[in-house]
């Protein structure tokens, strides 16, 4: 089973950007649909961005415009890079993949200052 490894979280004043990367520990994977969800403290994960293999994206409207996901099929990975950050981007951001079923990494906190 794939575990999903996210890095590139960290704290970031208001209107700055960070670059999250999630890539997959263990041995050789067929990774169909890959992103990212959100959680806020006493929320639901939510949705932030998720790609599939073919590279076909969607966003969460909220994001749209300023996150841009992205992967890279011959390393199994997959990237959201975060422009134009606002306070209410602050959350946990957890990576999935999907192979035979869902797997999530850990999450990787970002902060945004005001």
């Amino acid at each position: 089973q794939v575990q999903p490894v996210e890095s590139g979280g960290g704290l970031v004043q208001a209107g700055g950007s960070l670059r999250l990367s999630c890539e997959p520990s263990g041995g050789w994977f067929s990774i169909f649909d890959m992103g990212w969800y959100r959680q806020f403290p006493g929320k639901e994960r939510e949705l932030v961005a998720q790609v599939t293999r073919e590279g076909t994206t969607k966003y969460a409207h909220n994001v749209a415009g300023r996150f841009t996901i992205s992967r890279d099929n011959a390393k199994n990975s997959v990237f959201l890079q975060m422009t134009s950050l606002k306070p209410e981007d602050t959350a946990v951001y957890y990576c999935f993949m999907v192979t035979t079923r869902w797997s999530w990494g850990r999450g990787t906190q970002v902060t945004v200052s005001s």
